[in-house]
């Protein structure tokens, strides 16, 4: 078995509240020096069997139309073993 990760972060320009109120709780708890924080989500996929085109193609779907809401946000997923980008941000596939 293989495993496949999926991150999603909000694209930049929208705002990101959770992010904010994390980055201006950090001096306030002895963390200094960072400028800016962005919340996401992963998602870690246990795939049976290979990890071949026509499944990356299948997780890229499902990334596309169920885990990421691609009006808002972004995605990337990996091959976990190899760290391999296979896909870049929604609706464009390396």
């Amino acid at each position: 078995m293989a495993r496949v990760v999926v991150d999603v972060m909000l694209k930049p320009e929208i705002l990101d509240p959770q992010g904010q109120a994390v980055q201006r709780a950090l001096p306030r708890l002895g963390f200094e020096g960072i400028a800016d924080v962005r919340q996401g989500k992963r998602f870690e996929l246990e795939v049976a069997g290979p990890v071949d085109d026509a499944a990356l193609a299948r997780i890229h779907e499902m990334a596309e139309t169920f885990l990421a809401n691609t009006v808002i946000e972004d995605f990337v997923v990996k091959v976990e073993e190899t760290g391999r980008v296979v896909a870049g941000t929604a609706g464009e596939q390396k």
